[in-house]
């Protein structure tokens, strides 16, 4: 028989060549598991089956209410484990009455308690058990795992629940095509723990500590059992209370099952999506990680999204919401609102959390978007601590890159204000056999590397740090006047009486008065135009003006701008538009006000300004880094190149109320870019030459 778990677990694997016709090997978990579920129970319950078969048949008699609560303490003598089964069946029964072995299997499952009968509803077990029979298959893997010990004194739960991880981990490999669902790679596992939890061990190491972890999207429970093997390994006497949520129904079971062999009775895991059925409403947690879906609509969970995004701070999604295509930092919110508070006093010491995000969070959404203001809000709380970017080709059901965020409300002091930005796209190793489109790994070293790199928060080639306000940047809308040439002629005649045919008269006389030259200062004729209509006692609607205009103009850059209006420019600029920004005082009143669209107009007696209407054509739009002002900015970098440009005023930030919206976005590219100079024109005509001299070589023997 087996000793160690990976003797076991080869044992066990081998059993599930029994299955090979009526299931394919990515389908063997949904017996394997299941399977090895039931015989560590059996086995775990065996010295205790008789005691609770004799409470169970003196309890029928009366109604009593906490059935599982006091048959669980009687299969643990006189301690609570966690389940029960109240049936008279075991295996070693089972395995002695082939004929009736699928009813008496039911019957089995049917005597455990509620909490193992929903796992084993959620493996939809029974429909397996029907296919084996069909199959004639059931009797022979029953008793195989009938002649498996898995009990207590032989293994413990520890070496059990390395047993359940190293076959959930076989059979997801083995399942590729549909792993990266609810399974990722034990390596990045493995970094994204030491990442969330190596700055603490001098908290973990502590005596008596109590960790709360959670996983909002756990799976088969593969981060959870991570990071309690982690702190396991550092400490053996801490006490480890592990959260998770998934929506999978058998990855639900698969992650209950592996806490209950583990004997996690405080721990839980719940069935439900996680954003629209919180089942740890309430509940903080002192870490928390994740990978969420890539790229994943909300659509189905919008309404219920949207009425808590409503309910701001009282809600998970008060920041804002990303666009319904891509849920992803929803699960981040989510996970932000689950950290414990900073309270030492009360021996509350924060939280941190890792999620495995693809590139998209990090940059999609322009100023403003959701997503940016999601980033802005993290940013600006100074929680963002570090985002390392992996290979690619690391997933199971996805070759793109991806980026492990680590967030904290508690960051050092060394680290506060900063935001630490690690390069391991490069540090790979090649797979013996792809996996799916899993095609590279990270080895020990690696992992370690990156750990001690995080760690030791340094710049270096591969790590760049940098000020929160370095991502951020201020969008500022630059306009340039409508220029329009005036003229009438037969056509524009045409065209606008056609509309309007009231302004017969009105435009003979514009004719008389203008002639059909061409006018490069529209304001001159329109003003003439007015005028002629007043006479006439003609009233200009704003349809008739839209007319007109579209009639008699055309677009001519070398035209006069077209005035919008005329204000007064008193108060229309000041320094409270720019909140945080290093104004230029010593400019000139008058050139600054035409930095923002606010034009000197020496012919005004009453002193006021011109403003000139924009050509929606040439709008264009620039970002200004956060550290620099953008009247700075805009005078070296727009106005040498467009003399008449100006920045639209009008669009102000609804937080900080400053021109422009500002927005933050992460560009690892443009971080980590090298500067490659291209080869020398020699090399490459040298290379053109000797591909034209082939090419002609083929050519004369096909001629010849």
């Amino acid at each position: 028989m087996p000793t160690s778990f990976q003797e076991l677990s080869n044992f066990i694997w081998a059993v599930a060549d029994l299955l090979r016709g009526p299931y394919r090997p990515p389908q063997y978990e949904r017996v394997m598991l299941p399977m090895t579920v039931l015989r560590r129970f059996d086995c775990v319950l065996e010295p205790t089956k008789e005691k609770v078969l004799r409470k169970y048949a003196s309890m029928q008699e009366g109604k009593v209410k906490n059935l599982d609560s006091i048959l669980n303490r009687i299969a643990g003598n006189g301690e609570d484990i966690g389940f029960h089964n109240h049936s008279r069946f075991d295996f070693q029964s089972l395995k002695g009455d082939p004929d009736n072995i699928v009813h008496h299997l039911s019957g089995y499952i049917d005597g455990f308690s509620e909490n193992v009968k929903e796992i084993f509803s959620h493996f939809n077990f029974g429909t397996e058990i029907e296919k084996l029979e069909e199959a004639n298959r059931l009797y022979q893997v029953v008793s195989k795992f009938a002649d498996i010990d898995l009990s207590p004194e032989r293994i413990d739960n520890i070496t059990m629940g390395l047993l359940f991880e190293d076959l959930i981990r076989r059979f997801n490999e083995a399942a590729n095509e549909t792993a990266g669902d609810h399974f990722t790679p034990r390596e990045v596992i493995r970094l994204m723990t030491n990442l969330l939890l190596e700055p603490d061990n001098h908290i973990l190491t502590s005596a008596g500590v109590i960790v709360k972890i959670c996983d909002p999207t756990c799976g088969t429970g593969g981060m959870l059992s991570e990071a309690q093997n982690w702190i396991r390994s550092h400490n053996e006497d801490a006490t480890v209370i592990a959260y998770g949520q998934d929506y999978n129904p058998r990855s639900y079971a698969v992650a209950a099952s592996d806490l209950l062999i583990k004997g996690h009775r405080d721990s839980k895991i719940a069935f439900g999506d996680t954003l629209i059925n919180d089942q740890f409403d309430g509940e903080r947690f002192d870490y928390l990680l994740a990978n969420p879906p890539f790229g994943v609509d909300w659509k189905g969970q919008q309404a219920q999204v949207v009425a808590e995004h409503q309910r701001g701070d009282r809600g998970r999604f008060g920041p804002k919401l990303p666009r319904v295509n891509d849920g992803a930092l929803l699960f981040l919110l989510h996970m932000i609102a689950k950290f414990e508070q900073v309270l030492p006093e009360q021996k509350k010491n924060g939280a941190r959390c890792a999620i495995v995000f693809n590139g998209s969070p990090l940059f999609t959404g322009g100023a403003g978007s959701g997503e940016s203001e999601i980033r802005r809000w993290i940013i600006g709380n100074d929680w963002l601590e570090a985002i390392v970017a992996l290979p690619e080709q690391m997933f199971y059901n996805t070759g793109i890159g991806t980026f492990v965020w680590v967030v904290t409300n508690r960051k050092v002091k060394a680290r506060k204000g900063k935001i630490q930005l690690i390069d391991a796209r490069e540090r790979w190793k090649p797979m013996r056999r792809s996996l799916g489109d899993k095609r590279r790994y990270l080895d020990n070293d690696t992992i370690e590397a990156i750990t001690r790199e995080h760690g030791a928060f340094e710049p270096s080639e591969t790590c760049k740090i940098f000020e929160n306000s370095y991502f951020g940047y201020r969008r500022i809308t630059v306009e340039q006047p409508l220029r329009l040439r005036f003229q009438i002629t037969d056509d524009a005649k045409e065209q606008f009486l056609d509309a309007c045919p009231e302004f017969l008269d009105m435009v003979r006389d514009l004719e008389r008065t203008l002639g059909t030259d061409a006018y490069d200062d529209w304001n001159e004729a329109w003003a003439v135009a007015q005028g002629l209509a007043k006479e006439a006692e003609l009233r200009w609607t704003a349809v008739s003006r839209k007319h007109f205009r579209n009639s008699f103009t055309e677009i001519d850059p070398e035209a006069k701008p077209v005035i919008s209006k005329r204000v007064n420019a008193s108060g229309l600029i000041g320094p409270e538009l720019f909140p945080g920004q290093t104004l230029i005082d010593s400019m000139n009143p008058t050139k600054f006000n035409a930095l923002f669209g606010l034009y000197a107009d020496e012919s005004d007696k009453k002193g006021r300004v011109v403003e000139y209407e924009a050509d929606p054509a040439l709008r264009d739009f620039e970002n200004v880094p956060l550290k620099e002002d953008i009247v700075s900015y805009f005078m070296r970098e727009v106005q040498p190149f467009v003399e008449d440009a100006w920045i639209n005023r009008s669009q102000v930030d609804e937080k900080d109320g400053g021109i422009g919206k500002v927005g933050y976005e992460i560009n690892f590219n443009r971080v980590f870019f090298k500067y490659k100079p291209p080869r020398p024109l020699e090399e490459i005509d040298a290379e053109l030459a000797a591909v034209e001299n082939r090419i002609l070589k083929r050519l004369s023997k096909v001629t010849a």
